[in-house]
């Protein structure tokens, strides 16, 4: 089995909520990495996502520390469809 991982940074103009994380999250960059595994069998090399995580800042009495949390891919364009659709006023 063939995993891959893929990195990308995803901006929130805004501070956002997704599913599995109960706190609400600031505006700011924030990098996501997608897990896909190699589909056997095939004449051609297709991969399917089987994990999406989130890096996140959490406040450390020392500083500023991250925590990686699993989330859902829908979860996520969900979050980002919300963020889009606030308007600045």
């Amino acid at each position: 089995m063939t995993i891959r991982s893929r990195r990308e940074t995803v901006t929130f103009k805004h501070p956002f909520r997704i599913r599995g994380i109960e706190r609400l999250l600031p505006a700011g960059a924030y990098e996501v990495i997608t897990d896909e595994e190699m589909i056997e069998g095939l004449s051609f090399a297709a991969f399917r996502r089987v994990a999406t995580m989130i890096v996140v800042p959490v406040a450390a009495s020392h500083g500023l520390a991250t925590e990686m949390i699993s989330i859902g891919s829908v979860d996520l364009s969900d979050a980002q469809r919300i963020d889009a659709s606030i308007r600045d006023d």
